[in-house]
C-alpha cells in the first residue's frame, strides 16, 4: 500500500464494515470453542478461514493433535518483518454454552460466550487483513495468527507464536480494550503448578497416631505458600484448588492442590519459585513427602522502551481518529508476554473493546469494533 490514499481508502472501508463484523461475529460465537473442544475450536478456524479466503487471503493450517490446529493467514511477501496481528479462538466456556446463551445484541453491547474474549478481536483482525489485501497491501508483510489455546496456556502454540513472533517486526495483540478504552502495554507473568503431598493411612480412631497427614502438611504448606505474596512487588500466590484424604475416619494418605503465581518481571519469578521450591521440599508434618509439576505459564509482558514506543505509534494514530487511548497495566495473563519474551515489540488489548471476560455477563461494545479496526489498520500502515 502506498500513500495517503490508499490509507484513506482502507479506513473508509471499514468504516462500512460494522454489520458483515457482527455477522461474522455471530457465526463464531454460536460456535463451541473450549479450549479442549478440538472439534469446536478447529470449526471456528474453518468459519475463519472461509471468510479470509473469500477475501483472496492465503491461509494455512499448522496440525495439532490434541489441541484445536493454528490458522496462519498472511498478506503480502515473505514474512521476514512482517507486522503481526495474533488472536486467540478458544474460550474457558463448557460445552454447550453457546446454545444456552447465544449471541445477541442489547442497548449496544453484543453478549455470548467470548464475544470480548476474544471472539471480536478475531474478527477485527480478519477485516483488517481484509482491508489490506483489498487495496494493495501494507508497507510491511501482513502475518494474522489465529490460535486455539491460550486460556490454556498456549501449550500447543506457544512454540509456533515464538517462532512468528521471530520474523516479526511487530505485534499487536487483539485481547479485548479494557472498560476504559484503553491498552494493555505491561502484564504480569504466570505460573501454574500443580503439587502433590503423600502420607499414611490409619484409622483416626483405633490407629491415630500410625497415620501421617498429607491433608495437615498441606494446610502448613498452603500458609507458607501465601505468605510468599507481596503487593508492593506484584508477586501473589494463590492456591486455588485442593483436594484430599480417603474417608473422614482415615488419617489423609494423600493431599494436592493447584498454586498460580503471578509476577511483574523475570526475577520476580525466580525469586518466588526459590520460596515455592524451598516449601515443597520441607517437611513439616514429619515422613510426608511432596512433589511440584509446572503445568503451565505465561511470560509477562515487561514494559520497556520498544514497546513503549510502539504503543505511542499506536495511540497517536488513534488520536487521528479522534480516539484518546492510554496504556494500563494488568495482572493477566496472555500470549503478548511470549511474543516480547524473543524481543519483539508488542501492545496487547488492541482489539474491540468489552469486559466481564469469563462469566456470564460478558459484554462488547458494539459501536468500539470498526473505531478499533481502524486504529489498528492506521497503525499498520504508518509502521516504519
Amino acid at each position: 500500500m502506498s500513500g495517503g490514499q490508499s490509507e484513506k481508502a482502507v479506513v473508509e472501508w471499514l468504516g462500512g464494515q460494522r454489520s458483515a463484523m457482527l455477522k461474522l461475529l455471530e457465526d463464531i460465537v454460536n460456535i463451541d470453542g473450549g479450549s479442549y473442544d478440538k472439534a469446536g475450536v478447529d470449526a471456528v478456524g474453518a468459519r475463519l478461514r472461509a471468510f479470509l479466503e473469500g477475501e483472496g487471503i492465503a491461509c494455512e493450517t499448522i496440525a495439532n493433535e490434541r489441541f484445536g490446529d493454528a490458522l496462519r493467514a498472511t498478506v503480502g511477501g515473505p514474512s521476514n518483518s512482517a507486522v503481526m496481528l495474533m488472536g486467540h479462538r478458544d474460550t474457558v466456556f463448557p460445552k454447550g454454552e453457546p446454545a444456552r446463551r447465544p449471541f445477541k445484541v442489547e442497548n449496544g453491547r453484543a453478549y455470548g460466550p467470548g464475544v470480548a474474549d476474544m471472539k471480536a478481536g478475531l474478527v477485527m483482525n480478519a477485516f483488517v487483513l481484509a482491508a489490506f489485501q483489498k487495496f494493495g497491501g501494507s508497507p510491511a508483510p501482513l502475518v494474522g495468527l489465529f490460535t486455539s489455546d491460550e486460556e490454556i496456556g498456549s501449550p500447543a502454540c506457544r512454540p509456533i507464536i515464538e517462532a512468528e513472533a521471530r520474523r516479526a517486526r511487530a505485534v499487536f495483540n487483539s485481547e479485548p480494550g479494557r472498560p476504559t478504552g484503553n491498552v494493555v502495554t505491561g502484564r504480569k507473568g504466570g505460573v501454574f503448578m500443580k503439587m502433590e503431598i503423600t502420607g499414611k493411612a490409619a484409622h483416626s480412631g483405633g490407629n491415630f497416631t500410625d497415620g501421617i497427614s498429607a491433608i495437615e502438611e498441606l494446610a502448613r504448606k498452603i500458609t507458607a505458600l501465601h505468605a510468599i505474596t507481596d503487593l508492593t512487588k506484584g508477586t501473589t500466590v494463590n492456591v486455588g484448588l485442593v483436594s484430599g484424604g480417603q474417608t473422614v475416619n482415615t488419617v489423609a494418605p494423600w493431599a494436592k492442590c493447584e498454586i498460580d503465581l503471578r509476577y511483574v518481571t523475570p526475577p520476580d519469578r525466580e525469586a518466588a519459585m526459590g520460596k515455592i521450591e524451598r516449601i515443597v521440599a520441607a517437611s513439616n508434618v514429619p515422613g510426608t513427602s511432596a512433589t511440584l509439576e509446572i503445568a503451565g505459564e505465561f511470560k509477562p509482558l515487561v514494559e520497556g522502551p520498544e514497546n513503549k514506543r510502539l504503543f505511542e505509534h499506536y495511540a497517536s494514530c488513534a488520536k487521528d481518529l479522534d480516539l484518546a487511548i492510554e496504556g494500563e497495566f494488568t495482572g493477566g495473563c496472555a500470549d503478548s508476554g511470549f511474543t516480547a519474551g524473543v524481543g519483539t515489540p508488542t501492545i496487547c488489548a488492541v482489539g474491540p473493546v468489552g469486559g466481564k471476560a469469563h462469566t456470564p455477563e460478558e459484554y462488547l461494545v458494539v459501536d468500539s469494533l470498526v473505531p478499533r479496526a481502524q486504529t489498528l489498520a492506521l497503525a499498520v500502515a504508518r509502521l516504519t
